[in-house]
């Protein structure tokens, strides 16, 4: 077990910003951006050029990246994530979560699971991060087996169904970029032709029916899905396509819903 010091700042501190990151934010993003990945290691080239402009929307812990003389952007929708992991103590847990480098700025957070303020000392247990997971793998979070569903030659779908988790992988990059659940299953809701709102509506429902599911039927739904919503390039894989009046229908349920 390692001891370790995080100071984080909070709305009703006296931090003023801009401000640099301290040692232990950046031993903590570094964490989950290593070095050994092409992709993230761009990302860690790029903070090592930033401050942090100020606190995010989402509160404490939430920290807006950028460069000396920009204003933090809390107002634009938050950009995907492309790193997560966790860091486990005898007392608590953080997460931590870097978002995709949107207008020049880079969203994170860094936070406790008991919703605590990070205390200046802890005892750490573990880190994971979904960051080191590769094709093979177990999951990093869970230590169990990971579905695989190839989607292109160097792109792959992984689905840890005990933790509820969906990402892709790009081998290019070494990049494992997070997927949000309820979009993905609405457009694999859209190519099963499944219009029953009790499931077409339910996304918790997605890994009970895991099983139920092919590949064909998971791949077709993430092309659909990265049409919409791009994660990865796959322009020449872009193929799968629903009826315009099952499209219809379902976006129209959707819109009804509160």
């Amino acid at each position: 077990m390692r001891s370790a010091y995080l100071r984080m700042a909070d709305a009703k501190s006296h931090t003023t910003y801009p401000r640099p990151l301290r040692a232990k934010e950046i031993d903590l993003l570094e964490s989950v951006l290593p070095s050994d990945r092409s992709g993230y290691g761009e990302y860690r080239d790029l903070i090592a050029k930033m401050v942090v402009l100020g606190q995010g929307r989402r509160g404490k812990g939430n920290l807006v990246l950028g460069f000396t003389g920009d204003v933090a952007d809390t107002t634009s929708p938050l950009a995907s994530v492309i790193a997560y992991g966790v860091v486990q103590t005898t007392q608590d847990s953080y997460s931590v979560t870097v978002r995709e480098y949107v207008g020049n700025q880079i969203d994170i957070e860094i936070v406790s699971g008991a919703g605590e303020e990070i205390p200046d000392h802890f005892e750490e247990k573990r880190r994971w991060t979904y960051s080191t997971w590769a094709p093979g793998m177990v999951s990093p979070a869970s230590g169990l087996r990971v579905r695989e569903v190839p989607i292109a030659d160097h792109l792959v779908l992984a689905i840890a169904g005990e933790e509820k988790r969906l990402w892709v992988h790009d081998r290019k990059t070494g990049m494992n970029l997070l997927i949000p659940i309820t979009n993905f299953y609405n457009e694999l809701m859209l190519y099963k032709n499944i219009r029953d709102p009790k499931v077409a509506l339910a996304s918790r429902m997605f890994f009970e029916n895991l099983p139920s599911f092919s590949d064909s039927d998971l791949r077709a739904a993430f092309i659909a899905y990265n049409k919409l919503r791009r994660k990865v390039d796959l322009s020449v894989y872009e193929t799968a396509t629903t009826s315009a009046g099952t499209g219809s229908w379902i976006r129209r349920l959707f819109r009804r819903q509160p």
